[in-house]
């Protein structure tokens, strides 16, 4: 798959989104007018995406990182507090 303009452009934005003081799905709907949901689909089809990997292997590596870690919060049962050690 060709990565697009739009592609580009969402990698881009993902470098720096946190230097507007605005909040994200603000920024998002009014650069690229999707909604957050519609936005995080298309990022994710992105972060396993070569072409994405080869345009920003930074940016890319970075948000598979923190999506690995949510996956992870999400699937590993909490930690039981040890009774002996109380």
């Amino acid at each position: 798959m060709t990565l697009t303009q739009r592609d580009r452009e969402i990698l881009n934005f993902e470098r720096t989104w946190w230097n507007d003081p605005a909040p994200k799905d603000v920024q998002v709907l009014e650069r690229f007018e999707l909604s957050a949901t519609r936005y995080h689909q298309l990022l994710s089809a992105l972060l396993d995406d070569a072409e994405a990997m080869a345009y920003d292997p930074l940016v890319v590596r970075r948000l598979q990182r923190h999506r690995d870690r949510r996956r992870r919060a999400r699937l590993e049962p909490p930690a039981v507090e040890d009774e002996g050690s109380r």
